[in-house]
């Protein structure tokens, strides 16, 4: 029996931890008791900073102690003008927390705030800090997001940045940091001069496009490089811009709406129509809704005559000082229109299109094998919508018709896809008649909710009969300015409730009916 290992019985070994824990949270509790003493008679010094030391180093995720620290560095730092080995000792020292935790935000915060207080910091040192953390765990981004605040700094150029993604990428395609931070060394490198609304230059996209279809292809189920793919086809945030805009002086309404929401209250933006000057006072415009940043605004009961001139320019100044325009034309005698048309988008030249077209038939022929791989059903319906969304409209509704039963987590998110689809299908036809015909339809394509309200604000009738909207598409009908009539046959469940509601919330012109 001598010399054998004495193995601890489930209970001893749950009694033992027990303990040890119990000694832990001790030793806490006495060392905050005594930490929050010190702090109350404001005594910054050496005993602060062991007793906020020795907690940090087991736990790094206690913001008010990091605090405690930089108040006793900067009181050190009166003390001693020549502090530099004040500041490197606790850069070691937050090193040494981070390989505790290596996703401390407050080690990594604190680390931000001793280089940029610290008398002579060393950013290329934190460049290679951050190589080293990288190989230990190449997807920290946490370490990915510092690095891109240290490069910076160090003025590392943005070619060897990406570079180094490059080998990131090429070491392990799961890697949604360095995806990402691509996508943000790319324009600046390779910007398109000839379209500005493309994020790079089209042969560089070519290029990221078959980088991206080689790490796709070799692990289909893994989102990153998906995700990039996304990216690099513009699927993302639209940027700010005029929308829509369309005055009546029959009934004094003018709406003016944004792609985003906007707040032209604040007293740096700028709203202005180049044929008057009566209405160009901020102050007047309303939102449709309660919030102050609202994608549609109006003005009401205002006295004004259009002059003779066939077409007026609105234009609007930002926050920033960025200022975007829109044309509207005179479409009768009392009133104008305009829309700044969505692409929906982007437009790619003819040879992106032939990579395009054949990322296409490598997903058409890889679903073949796996026809259950919702990453390269997806895909392939948004390479269809890239390609030519009116010609593969039908095609790419089958696709996320499939998509909700081969993932049916995500069923949600396909059906407010489908749903925001089918209304650019319909809103792009309807764009090219607009100043002749005042109806948008939008019937019968299954909606489960509503999108694009900023366009529909101009609308004079609004067809969503046959639809299955849900009661949370309410607060969209607040934004139907001119909408003279609303359809809502066969959309909801109770149609009484719908109606009222309706009326409550459709803020334009008093003959509004509302057809349930």
């Amino acid at each position: 029996m001598h010399g054998r290992l004495k193995v601890r019985s489930s209970a001893e070994e749950a009694a033992r931890k027990r303990k040890e824990q119990e000694l832990k949270a001790q030793k806490f509790r006495s060392g905050m008791g005594r930490i929050l003493l010190k702090k109350v008679s404001d005594e910054l010094d050496d005993e602060m900073m062991e007793l906020t030391g020795r907690i940090l180093a087991a736990n790094p995720d206690i913001a008010t102690l990091w605090n405690l620290r930089r108040r006793c560095i900067q009181k050190f730092a009166l003390e001693d003008t020549d502090n530099q080995a004040l500041f490197d000792k606790d850069l070691n020292f937050t090193e040494m927390c981070l390989q505790v935790n290596p996703k401390s935000y407050c080690a990594w915060h604190h680390r931000c705030w001793i280089l940029e207080n610290g008398p002579s910091p060393n950013w290329l040192k934190e460049v290679d800090l951050c190589t080293k953390y990288l190989k230990l765990d190449e997807r920290n981004f946490h370490c990915w997001d510092y690095r891109r605040y240290v490069v910076g700094k160090a003025n590392v150029p943005p070619q060897k940045e990406l570079d180094f993604c490059t080998e990131k990428i090429q070491k392990n395609f799961s890697n949604y940091s360095s995806w990402h931070y691509r996508s943000k060394l790319l324009p600046a490198l390779y910007p398109n001069v000839k379209d500005p609304s493309l994020p790079i230059s089209e042969e560089k996209l070519r290029e990221e496009l078959e980088l991206v279809l080689t790490a796709a292809f070799t692990d289909p189920s893994d989102s990153s490089a998906w995700f990039y793919q996304r990216w690099l086809l513009g699927y993302s945030q639209p940027e700010l811009d005029l929308a829509a805009f369309r005055l009546d002086t029959e009934h004094r309404v003018a709406v003016v709406t944004f792609t985003r929401p906007v707040n032209l209250k604040l007293k740096n933006v700028r709203l202005s129509i180049d044929f008057t000057t009566e209405i160009d006072q901020n102050s007047d415009w309303t939102p449709a809704t309660d919030d102050n940043y609202c994608v549609t605004w109006t003005l009401r009961n205002f006295e004004i005559k259009l002059s003779d001139q066939p077409s007026a320019i609105v234009s609007f100044v930002d926050e920033n000082g960025k200022t975007f325009t829109l044309q509207a034309k005179k479409i009768s005698i009392c009133s104008i229109l305009g829309i700044n048309k969505p692409k929906f988008g982007h437009e790619f030249g003819a040879a992106v299109l032939d990579v395009l077209k054949n990322q296409l038939d490598s997903c058409q022929q890889l679903l073949e094998y796996e026809p259950e791989s919702k990453w390269t059903l997806l895909t392939a319906a948004l390479l269809m919508k890239a390609i030519d969304r009116s010609a593969h409209h039908s095609e790419i509704l089958e696709y996320l018709d499939k998509l909700q039963t081969v993932d049916p987590m995500r069923k949600g998110y396909y059906r407010d896809l489908k749903s925001r689809w089918n209304i650019e299908h319909r809103l792009e036809a309807w764009f090219d008649q607009v100043e002749s015909d005042g109806k948008v339809d939008l019937s019968g394509l299954k909606l489960e909710r509503l999108c694009y309200e900023q366009y529909l604000a101009v609308a004079d009738e609004i067809d969503l009969s046959v639809n299955q909207l849900s009661e949370s598409s309410f607060c969209k009908f607040a934004h139907f300015v001119f909408c003279k009539r609303l359809s809502l046959e066969n959309c909801f469940e109770n149609g009484e409730k719908a109606e009222s509601v309706v009326k409550q919330l459709c803020c334009g012109l008093k003959d509004v009916t509302v057809a349930v």
